[in-house]
């Protein structure tokens, strides 16, 4: 899996869980600030994201996250580590 099928992924995943436009969903989008997201939503995108790439997503790697970009660089450090 690239980085682009681990970007459209996780817009997937923001459009089915919080009906995000995917318009509004680019790499430099910030989770918090810009996508609305909160450390529940957070949890709920980590789970949903350890079903379809079939790895245990240690909550430490999330700690920093910010960005989409952050995610899918975190998810690429998991799958293809």
């Amino acid at each position: 899996m690239d980085k682009q099928q681990i970007f459209n992924e996780i817009q997937s995943a923001l459009v089915k869980l919080f009906e995000l436009s995917p318009d509004d969903i680019t790499p430099q989008s910030k989770l918090f600030e810009e996508l609305d997201l909160d450390s529940i939503d957070a949890v709920d995108l980590v789970v949903h994201l350890q079903k379809k790439i079939g790895k245990k997503v240690d909550p430490e790697t999330f700690k920093s996250v910010r960005t989409v970009q952050d995610v899918v660089d975190a998810v690429d450090k998991l799958v293809n580590g």
